[in-house]
């Protein structure tokens, strides 16, 4: 099987403009194409997962990434997907991300011998003259076309800025500098960027003419693959100082069963036909599902040594309990005090401040439906509260079946 029918197998591809084009080209290993990373964060996601498995896939079969940082881009902030307008950020917040990111990418990018290219269109956006842009590009589009793109359309109602309102000619223009600069002769980025996307290969041809040859993809389900970075406690990052090892490997592991076949058919680099034989799996198989996904993606992002720890750790706790393997919050004197009582501290403060929960009113629910146990024990009572003695040994908290915290006091 080549190329691009496995990425078809496993589910990625929803939107083509000339499939038989891309087609040849990416089973020839002939193209050079580029997918736009806008650093809001210092820390990559999981949904970013899709692209840059993608990337790693077509790498691996002869095709040359260009990885393209949004440090300009960046500067306005894309509306896809937003009901607001996002927060303004510095120009030293957004160098510093790029530097995050760059390092994270490595693990994904082969970047040796000219087998990729890494760039930041804040070297060129931030070069354009107004009135030049204007002229050169803005005639090129039209602000009716423009409305109908669903990136617009769905914050008409609320108000679309006229800042953001620029991010889909300064993306545009991005494929036609990279198509001039580079030779990058296709682009791919999920289906919320369809309109964006489309918006460069059509600057690209008007600029060039219709022999230009500009070709883009997109993914299937990215916006749903975004949604994945984001768990009930936040997001969950790559960079192991914001989500360890371990509770990255307990996120996949976490999966419901109705997505953990699709998250391995579109993640991770098994062979299709393993995964093929895996569809017939029910019930406790799905939990060995689970527990491949999740090795597989923690060795992908953390390494193989982290991922036989972080599934070593889990396997301990799910079959023994095993306190000392669990990840530990460490509570402090002022934790004590404030409460209702004078040196104690109440079970739902506990859970929230351990990351169990989000709230009391959530512990409050958790208990009452017999899912929370300390040392193996079941809380019955809300009113459960623990002195600073209580933790000398430390003790064991699990809500659920999955999640465990050792707390402890200083």
């Amino acid at each position: 099987m080549q190329i691009y029918e496995e990425l078809q197998s496993r589910g990625l591809i929803a939107q083509v403009t000339d499939e038989a084009e891309i087609r040849d080209m990416i089973n020839a290993g002939k193209a050079t194409f580029y997918i736009g990373f806008d650093p809001t964060a210092d820390s990559l996601h999981v949904g970013h997962f899709m692209a840059l498995c993608l990337m790693k896939r077509l790498q691996m079969a002869g095709n040359k990434p260009v990885v393209l940082i949004g440090g300009g881009t960046a500067m306005i902030g894309d509306p896809s997907g937003r009901t607001d307008m996002r927060q303004m950020m510095t120009e030293e917040t957004i160098a510093h991300n790029v530097e995050c990111f760059k390092k994270q990418m490595s693990r994904f990018i082969d970047f040796g011998e000219d087998k990729a290219i890494l760039v930041n269109n804040k070297d060129w956006l931030l070069q354009l003259n107004y009135v030049d842009v204007l002229r050169d590009v803005g005639a090129c589009f039209s602000v009716n076309k423009m409305l109908t793109a669903e990136c617009y359309k769905q914050r008409m109602e609320k108000g679309l800025s006229f800042l953001e309102f620029n991010y889909m000619i300064m993306q545009s223009y991005d494929f036609y500098h990279l198509y001039k600069t580079y030779g990058c002769n296709m682009q791919f980025g999920g289906d919320d960027q369809w309109s964006n996307m489309l918006g460069g290969t059509e600057l690209i041809r008007r600029k060039l003419g219709k022999d230009a040859y500009a070709m883009t993809i997109t993914l299937l389900l990215n916006s749903e693959g975004k949604k994945m970075g984001k768990t009930a406690s936040g997001a969950v990052w790559l960079d192991p100082n914001k989500t360890t090892p371990y509770d990255f490997y307990q996120y996949w592991r976490n999966v419901s069963d109705a997505d953990v076949l699709k998250c391995i058919r579109m993640l991770t680099f098994l062979p299709l036909e393993q995964i093929d034989a895996m569809d017939a799996w029910e019930g406790a198989q799905l939990n060995t599902a689970k527990e491949i996904l999740a090795y597989e993606l923690t060795k992908l992002v953390h390494g193989e040594e982290e991922a036989e720890k972080a599934q070593a750790q889990a396997r301990s706790l799910f079959t023994a309990g095993g306190a000392a393997d669990a990840p530990v919050h460490t509570l402090t004197d002022a934790d004590f005090t404030g409460g209702m009582v004078e040196g104690q501290i109440d079970i739902g403060t506990v859970m929230v401040k351990a990351g169990l929960v989000k709230s009391k009113s959530e512990a409050r629910t958790a208990i009452q439906q017999g899912g929370v146990t300390v040392d193996g024990d079941k809380i019955t009572d809300f009113k459960t509260a623990y002195t600073k003695a209580d933790f000398a040994e430390g003790k064991l908290f699990r809500k659920g079946k999955k999640t465990f915290v050792k707390v402890i006091a200083e």
